[in-house]
């Protein structure tokens, strides 16, 4: 389903949240505190998200499933970029190839 996470579609859900699935059945909330701005070339598209979480749950580097109301369930890249007393931030970053005119997908 990632293929829906458009920026487009991501700007629609800022400020909502995304859970965390993990082993077993645990989960966690996180949520979306900033999209960047949209960069787009001829043959690249770029972008990046920031999610926060609480501060009693920490998660490393790596490819996590989550799972949104409206976007389905995913997974993405998270890595940590930081800490407040609002929790830890991740980072997602997208940069994909835009289809061209006339190429086989």
């Amino acid at each position: 389903m990632a293929g829906e996470l458009t920026h487009e579609a991501l700007s629609t859900h800022l400020n909502s949240k995304f859970t965390v699935c993990l082993d077993g059945d645990q989960s966690f909330d996180v949520e979306l505190i900033n999209l960047s701005e949209l960069k787009l070339s001829p043959v690249q598209e770029r972008f990046s998200l920031t999610l926060v979480g609480p501060s009693d749950k920490f998660l490393g580097q790596g490819v996590r499933h989550l799972r949104h109301e409206d976007l389905g369930e995913f997974d993405l890249f998270l890595v940590p970029i930081g800490q407040n007393e609002s929790g830890f931030s991740y980072e997602v970053v997208f940069n994909r190839l835009v289809k061209q005119e006339g190429t086989r997908s």
